[in-house]
């Protein structure tokens, strides 16, 4: 059963803006180090940092206004294939578990302005 949708769309030039000006500030406090170390490993880091702030927006907004979220409790990674997930960590871990959320869809997309994330969350009957 879906428990709650989030899309959420960033301007990448507004991501490099604040990596500019606030740098290691900005980063620490919306990324996680696993992260920040792909992001760089890129050839322009700012197209993924702004689909990964999207990603932790939208799933903000799957979950709705049920618990204050750190974004470094979500952290968007990829597997092997290149298939982005998300892995929540601490409180929001532990949201998930009292509320039966067992499954996280996500679907990232970027070009040369915008990013964006769609997130679908499911519960187990």
């Amino acid at each position: 059963m879906i428990y709650g949708i989030g899309i959420d769309l960033v301007k990448i030039d507004r991501v490099r803006t604040a990596v500019h000006r606030w740098e290691e500030r900005f980063l620490k406090r919306v990324f996680t180090e696993k992260e920040i170390s792909y992001c760089y490993e890129k050839k322009d880091p700012y197209l993924s940092l702004s689909v990964r702030f999207a990603a932790k927006e939208a799933l903000i907004k799957a979950i709705g206004s049920d618990i204050p979220v750190s974004l470094t409790d979500i952290e968007v990674v990829n597997y092997g294939n290149g298939r982005p997930f998300i892995n929540v960590m601490g409180k929001l871990k532990a949201f998930f578990v009292g509320k039966s959320i067992t499954s996280i869809h996500l679907s990232l997309s970027h070009e040369r302005e915008f990013g964006v994330a769609c997130v679908v969350l499911e519960t187990s009957p």
